[in-house]
């Protein structure tokens, strides 16, 4: 089974790709250019996306278990329009965020907006969904500028993981036939996510050869999705078109999954 990365690890790779996200905006022929992924963005509108997002979750984490903050704390510098001012922007706001992460430690209790997920609102859980979503956009970044570089397998392996259990499980009933859905790493691990009356969770599959399959793990899932790990959280992010993926079973159940907006 696929191990969460550690906090050290979490905040050591956020810092990495925050690097790489400032290489490729460095390498841009402009600021206005559209990013393929993001359609309606600029290149710095992503930036600015980015840079905000940090130095709201860095104040998030800093107040505690009962506070909120929805934008950039009142105050804070905008994102400027000169491109160097604008990386050394980025730059800081990336620093903000790992110094109140680092503050926290990984146990401490923190808002979060997927309290009815199977994720913790713990700082923990924070540093491992910020990584995602700063791999996610360095990938966007580096596809505008013509140079896409694959997720490193680490993240992405955890960032399967991540994405089922944060951004999927819910306890607000599926509105549909119960089924599954099963994601399947060429690197050798798979996940099913569950969706019925109860809600959609995520479990671990056995690899082959190692615990015995439960008789739930043997039932055909509705649709299984396979491809590198860093293929399947693009696709689960929607950055890559099906047609990049194998896709086995009823392919119309991803679009229902995908269009599914649960009331909690």
């Amino acid at each position: 089974m696929p191990k969460t990365l550690e906090f050290r690890d979490l905040l050591r790779l956020i810092d990495e790709r925050s690097t790489a996200f400032r290489a490729a905006v460095a390498a841009a022929p402009s600021l206005d250019v559209r990013v393929p992924t993001c359609p309606e963005w600029t290149l710095f509108d992503l930036v600015r996306h980015l840079g905000e997002g940090r130095r709201s979750w860095a104040a998030t984490v800093a107040a505690g278990p009962a506070a909120e903050v929805k934008s950039a704390p009142e105050g804070a510098p905008a994102a400027p329009r000169e491109r160097e001012a604008l990386l050394a922007w980025s730059a800081a706001s990336t620093q903000e965020l790992l110094a109140a992460l680092r503050e926290a430690g990984p146990d401490r209790a923190c808002w979060t907006w997927w309290g009815a997920s199977q994720s913790p609102q713990t700082c923990g859980a924070v540093a491992r969904h910020q990584l995602q979503e700063i791999a996610v956009h360095t990938y966007d970044a580096q596809l505008t500028v013509g140079t896409p570089q694959p997720l490193r397998a680490d993240t992405a392996l955890d960032g399967v993981d991540e994405f089922l259990s944060t951004c999927c499980a819910t306890r607000s009933p599926w509105p549909h036939k119960p089924t599954a859905f099963d994601f399947h790493a060429t690197e050798g691990h798979s996940w099913r996510l569950t969706v019925d009356g109860d809600g959609a969770r995520s479990t671990r599959l056995p690899a082959p050869g190692t615990t015995p399959a439960t008789p739930e793990d043997l039932e055909a899932a509705g649709a299984a999705v396979r491809g590198t790990a860093g293929e399947l959280v693009l696709f689960l992010y929607g950055r890559i078109p099906a047609d990049t993926v194998r896709i086995d079973g009823d392919a119309g159940l991803l679009d229902l999954l995908r269009v599914w907006e649960p009331e909690e």
